[in-house]
């Protein structure tokens, strides 16, 4: 058997394990509390035939997207530039540190005073919580690159942009992935926060809805909605991370 396909199969066990466990919790902590999976589904398809779950993920999809755009925006070429001028690297080292162990949920109420409870607001969130992560893997990324190949290519003559864009680039090119997949997931999380902080809607104005009223079938086939949609994401980034490699190696 291929490693592909043994891969697959240790997944396929791991699941029904998975569900094993949540049925066994299911029966000893109380149905009420944790619905058992076929209850979760019985929730699921009377949820999905109904269209309010389509608008909720429309709208979470729609703050979500936005958000990383602004993230990926700020946080792809501050760090591009700060890893490959080492003086503004140097300069903004410290407040780069300070932002990324600033819990962001603290700056949530400043968000909400300054753009409100709408979509600016929502976005900003998602942005804030997913900018430090592309930042600082894109800073470290091209930091660390090969320093003898970028010494050989300046002593051939390489101008500092090739040597940016021939080497540094490539190298960072892993950095900058794994920042990508962090921000991703710290966004989808802030998604939420910034749905259940700001005017309620989306997936998690459905989290607030069906755990304050205790439904918690619907509950959980909402939970298990953002869970497939963060392994959507993330294999969408993997995909990208294969194709860059082959950049990387022509």
């Amino acid at each position: 058997m291929s490693e592909r396909k043994l891969v697959w199969l240790y997944r396929a066990v791991a699941v029904v394990v998975l569900v094993c466990a949540w049925w066994l919790a299911a029966s000893v902590i109380g149905r009420n509390l944790i619905p058992t999976p076929l209850a979760t589904w019985q929730s699921a398809t009377t949820l999905f035939a109904e269209p309010e779950i389509y608008e909720a993920v429309w709208n979470s999809l729609y703050v979500y997207l936005g958000g990383m755009l602004i993230a990926v925006t700020i946080g792809l070429p501050l760090g591009l530039l700060a890893g490959g001028i080492p003086i503004v690297g140097k300069t903004l080292d410290p407040f780069f540190n300070a932002l990324m162990a600033t819990p962001r949920v603290a700056f949530i109420p400043l968000i909400i005073v300054l753009l409100g409870l709408g979509f600016q607001a929502k976005i900003s969130i998602v942005a804030l919580g997913a900018v430090m992560p592309i930042l600082i893997n894109t800073y470290a990324g091209v930091r660390n690159g090969d320093a003898e190949l970028v010494e050989m290519a300046r002593s051939a003559g390489a101008t500092p942009m090739q040597v940016f864009i021939k080497i540094l680039m490539p190298g960072a090119a892993p950095f900058i992935v794994v920042g990508l997949r962090l921000g991703a997931t710290i966004g989808l999380i802030n998604t939420v926060v910034a749905e259940l902080y700001t005017a309620v809607q989306g997936l998690g104005g459905l989290l607030a809805t069906y755990g304050n009223t205790f439904r918690m079938g619907p509950y959980f086939v909402v939970v298990l909605t953002l869970a497939v949609l963060g392994v959507s994401v993330t294999e969408l980034l993997r995909l990208f991370e294969r194709r860059l490699d082959r950049w990387r190696r022509p």
